[in-house]
Protein backbone atom coordinates (compact mmCIF):
# COMPACT_ATOMS: atom_id res chain seq x y z
CA UNK A 1 0.00 0.00 0.00
CA UNK A 2 1.57 3.39 -0.56
CA UNK A 3 1.85 6.07 1.43
CA UNK A 4 -0.95 8.43 0.41
CA UNK A 5 -3.44 5.56 0.30
CA UNK A 6 -2.58 4.28 3.70
CA UNK A 7 -2.64 7.80 4.92
CA UNK A 8 -6.04 8.66 3.46
CA UNK A 9 -7.35 5.47 4.47
CA UNK A 10 -6.28 6.44 8.46
CA UNK A 11 -7.71 10.12 7.75
CA UNK A 12 -11.64 8.31 6.35
CA UNK A 13 -10.93 5.75 9.68
CA UNK A 14 -13.80 6.44 12.79
CA UNK A 15 -11.66 5.09 15.79
CA UNK A 16 -14.59 4.40 17.36
CA UNK A 17 -15.43 1.58 15.07
CA UNK A 18 -11.99 0.07 15.06
CA UNK A 19 -12.49 0.16 18.87
CA UNK A 20 -15.71 -1.30 19.04
CA UNK A 21 -14.01 -4.64 16.67
CA UNK A 22 -11.28 -4.78 18.70
CA UNK A 23 -10.83 -7.63 21.05
CA UNK A 24 -8.21 -5.61 22.99
CA UNK A 25 -8.70 -1.85 22.64
CA UNK A 26 -5.60 -1.17 24.52
CA UNK A 27 -3.64 -3.25 22.14
CA UNK A 28 -5.64 -1.85 19.10
CA UNK A 29 -4.86 2.25 20.15
CA UNK A 30 -1.16 1.39 20.62
CA UNK A 31 -1.30 -0.16 16.64
CA UNK A 32 -3.39 3.11 15.83
CA UNK A 33 -1.45 5.74 17.41
CA UNK A 34 1.86 3.91 15.90
CA UNK A 35 0.67 3.97 12.52
CA UNK A 36 -0.51 7.51 12.67
CA UNK A 37 3.11 8.62 13.89
CA UNK A 38 5.03 6.40 11.12
CA UNK A 39 2.38 7.89 8.56
CA UNK A 40 2.69 11.51 9.90
CA UNK A 41 6.62 10.95 9.55
CA UNK A 42 6.41 9.48 6.21
CA UNK A 43 3.86 12.40 4.80
CA UNK A 44 5.92 15.38 6.14
CA UNK A 45 9.27 13.82 4.54
CA UNK A 46 7.11 13.88 1.26
CA UNK A 47 6.01 17.52 2.14
CA UNK A 48 9.22 18.37 1.87
CA UNK A 49 10.35 17.15 -1.02
CA UNK A 50 6.91 18.68 -2.69
CA UNK A 51 8.34 21.76 -0.95
CA UNK A 52 11.55 21.48 -2.74
CA UNK A 53 9.95 21.30 -6.27
CA UNK A 54 7.93 23.89 -6.15
CA UNK A 55 11.06 25.91 -5.05
CA UNK A 56 13.06 24.24 -7.95
CA UNK A 57 9.96 24.98 -10.57
CA UNK A 58 9.92 28.69 -9.37
CA UNK A 59 13.37 29.31 -9.40
CA UNK A 60 12.64 27.64 -13.62
CA UNK A 61 9.90 30.15 -14.21
CA UNK A 62 12.04 32.89 -12.98
CA UNK A 63 14.56 32.10 -15.41
CA UNK A 64 12.46 31.41 -18.25
CA UNK A 65 10.74 34.51 -17.69
CA UNK A 66 13.94 36.25 -17.46
CA UNK A 67 14.81 34.75 -20.52
CA UNK A 68 11.76 35.67 -22.25
CA UNK A 69 12.43 39.55 -21.27
CA UNK A 70 16.38 39.03 -22.82
CA UNK A 71 14.92 37.53 -26.36
CA UNK A 72 12.45 40.81 -26.25
CA UNK A 73 15.24 42.59 -25.82
CA UNK A 74 17.20 40.62 -28.82
CA UNK A 75 14.25 41.71 -30.88
CA UNK A 76 14.34 44.53 -30.26
CA UNK A 77 18.01 45.16 -31.35
CA UNK A 78 17.71 43.21 -34.38
CA UNK A 79 15.19 45.53 -36.27
CA UNK A 80 16.77 48.46 -34.89
CA UNK A 81 20.09 47.37 -37.21
CA UNK A 82 17.53 46.47 -39.97
CA UNK A 83 17.81 42.17 -39.10
CA UNK A 84 14.42 41.52 -39.02
CA UNK A 85 15.34 37.76 -39.43
CA UNK A 86 17.54 37.89 -36.04
CA UNK A 87 14.43 39.52 -34.86
CA UNK A 88 11.66 36.91 -35.82
CA UNK A 89 14.17 34.13 -34.31
CA UNK A 90 14.72 36.02 -31.29
CA UNK A 91 10.67 36.52 -30.88
CA UNK A 92 10.61 32.68 -31.72
CA UNK A 93 13.18 32.26 -28.49
CA UNK A 94 10.84 34.34 -26.64
CA UNK A 95 7.64 32.64 -26.91
CA UNK A 96 9.04 29.27 -26.68
CA UNK A 97 10.50 30.61 -23.05
CA UNK A 98 6.97 32.45 -22.26
CA UNK A 99 5.07 28.92 -23.20
CA UNK A 100 7.92 26.93 -20.79
CA UNK A 101 7.00 29.70 -18.13
CA UNK A 102 3.53 29.15 -18.18
CA UNK A 103 3.50 25.23 -18.71
CA UNK A 104 5.61 25.54 -15.36
CA UNK A 105 3.27 28.05 -13.91
CA UNK A 106 0.18 25.68 -14.53
CA UNK A 107 1.86 22.87 -12.66
CA UNK A 108 3.13 25.19 -9.94
CA UNK A 109 -0.53 25.86 -9.28
CA UNK A 110 -1.79 22.59 -9.31
CA UNK A 111 1.65 21.73 -6.90
CA UNK A 112 -0.03 24.41 -4.75
CA UNK A 113 -3.37 22.41 -4.70
CA UNK A 114 -1.76 19.01 -3.45
CA UNK A 115 0.10 20.82 -0.97
CA UNK A 116 -2.98 22.99 0.91
CA UNK A 117 -4.60 19.82 0.35
CA UNK A 118 -1.96 17.96 1.94
CA UNK A 119 -1.71 20.69 4.81
CA UNK A 120 -5.14 20.21 5.45
CA UNK A 121 -4.76 16.34 5.76
CA UNK A 122 -2.30 16.43 8.29
CA UNK A 123 -4.14 18.98 10.46
CA UNK A 124 -6.75 16.18 10.30
CA UNK A 125 -4.74 13.02 10.96
CA UNK A 126 -3.15 15.16 13.98
CA UNK A 127 -6.51 15.61 15.25
CA UNK A 128 -7.21 12.39 15.46
CA UNK A 129 -3.96 11.19 16.67
CA UNK A 130 -4.03 13.21 20.10
CA UNK A 131 -7.42 12.13 20.14
CA UNK A 132 -6.02 8.31 20.27
CA UNK A 133 -3.79 9.31 22.60
CA UNK A 134 -6.19 10.78 25.05
CA UNK A 135 -8.21 7.81 24.36
CA UNK A 136 -5.41 5.73 24.94
CA UNK A 137 -4.41 6.90 28.09
CA UNK A 138 -7.99 6.81 29.34
CA UNK A 139 -8.68 3.20 28.39
CA UNK A 140 -5.42 2.28 30.56
CA UNK A 141 -6.53 3.76 33.39
CA UNK A 142 -9.65 2.10 33.19
CA UNK A 143 -7.69 -1.29 32.41
CA UNK A 144 -5.70 -0.84 35.57
CA UNK A 145 -8.51 -0.06 37.44
CA UNK A 146 -10.50 -2.88 36.30
CA UNK A 147 -7.61 -5.30 36.98
CA UNK A 148 -7.50 -4.01 41.04
CA UNK A 149 -11.09 -4.32 40.82
CA UNK A 150 -10.95 -7.62 39.60
CA UNK A 151 -8.42 -8.54 42.24
CA UNK A 152 -10.20 -7.62 45.25
CA UNK A 153 -12.99 -9.13 43.56
CA UNK A 154 -11.22 -12.60 43.55
CA UNK A 155 -9.43 -12.50 47.23
CA UNK A 156 -13.27 -11.58 48.97
CA UNK A 157 -14.63 -14.56 47.12
CA UNK A 158 -10.71 -16.87 47.26
CA UNK A 159 -11.36 -19.80 49.28
CA UNK A 160 -7.92 -19.11 51.32
CA UNK A 161 -10.03 -15.90 52.67
CA UNK A 162 -12.98 -18.45 53.73
CA UNK A 163 -10.66 -20.77 55.20
CA UNK A 164 -9.01 -17.93 57.07
CA UNK A 165 -12.54 -16.63 58.47
CA UNK A 166 -13.11 -20.18 59.47
CA UNK A 167 -9.47 -20.52 61.47
CA UNK A 168 -10.61 -17.30 62.85
CA UNK A 169 -13.94 -18.77 64.26
CA UNK A 170 -12.41 -21.85 65.23
CA UNK A 171 -9.77 -19.82 67.71
CA UNK A 172 -12.44 -17.91 68.93
CA UNK A 173 -14.27 -21.08 70.05
CA UNK A 174 -11.64 -22.39 71.62
CA UNK A 175 -10.87 -19.29 73.53
CA UNK A 176 -14.65 -19.75 74.71
CA UNK A 177 -13.97 -23.04 76.12
CA UNK A 178 -10.76 -21.75 77.58
CA UNK A 179 -12.57 -18.68 79.57
CA UNK A 180 -15.57 -20.64 80.44
CA UNK A 181 -13.65 -23.39 81.95
CA UNK A 182 -11.88 -20.42 84.71
CA UNK A 183 -14.84 -19.72 85.12
CA UNK A 184 -16.06 -22.54 86.45
CA UNK A 185 -13.23 -22.33 89.02
CA UNK A 186 -15.08 -19.45 90.82
CA UNK A 187 -18.86 -21.77 90.52
CA UNK A 188 -19.59 -22.88 94.38
CA UNK A 189 -16.56 -21.18 96.49
CA UNK A 190 -16.35 -17.39 97.81
CA UNK A 191 -14.64 -14.70 96.99
CA UNK A 192 -13.23 -12.25 99.65
CA UNK A 193 -14.75 -9.84 98.92
CA UNK A 194 -17.96 -12.12 99.39
CA UNK A 195 -17.28 -13.18 102.53
CA UNK A 196 -16.60 -9.79 104.22
CA UNK A 197 -19.89 -8.24 102.50
CA UNK A 198 -21.75 -11.23 104.23
CA UNK A 199 -19.56 -10.56 107.60
CA UNK A 200 -21.29 -7.03 107.32
CA UNK A 201 -25.07 -8.50 106.10
CA UNK A 202 -25.04 -10.56 109.48
CA UNK A 203 -23.85 -7.48 111.86
CA UNK A 204 -26.56 -5.26 110.76
CA UNK A 205 -29.37 -8.46 111.26
CA UNK A 206 -27.92 -8.74 114.59
CA UNK A 207 -27.96 -5.05 116.09
CA UNK A 208 -31.48 -4.80 114.21
CA UNK A 209 -32.71 -7.86 116.34
CA UNK A 210 -31.46 -6.71 119.59
CA UNK A 211 -33.34 -3.46 119.06
CA UNK A 212 -36.42 -5.53 118.54
CA UNK A 213 -35.33 -7.32 121.56
CA UNK A 214 -35.18 -4.39 123.27
CA UNK A 215 -38.18 -2.67 122.34
CA UNK A 216 -39.55 -5.81 123.51
CA UNK A 217 -38.89 -5.65 126.72
CA UNK A 218 -39.98 -2.45 127.21
CA UNK A 219 -43.79 -2.81 125.79
CA UNK A 220 -44.13 -5.37 128.60
CA UNK A 221 -42.97 -2.90 131.41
Amino acid sequence: MGIFSRFTDIINSNINNLLDKAEDPAKMVRLIIQEMEDTLVEVRSSSAKILAEKKALTRQVTRLEKDAEQWQGKAVLALSKDREDLARAALMAKKKSSESAQALLAELSHLDEHICKLQDEISQLQDKLTDAKTRQKAIVIREKSANSRLKVKENIHSTRVHDALNRFDDYERKIDDIEAEVESYDLGGKSLADEIAELETDEKVDDELAQLKAKMKNNKK
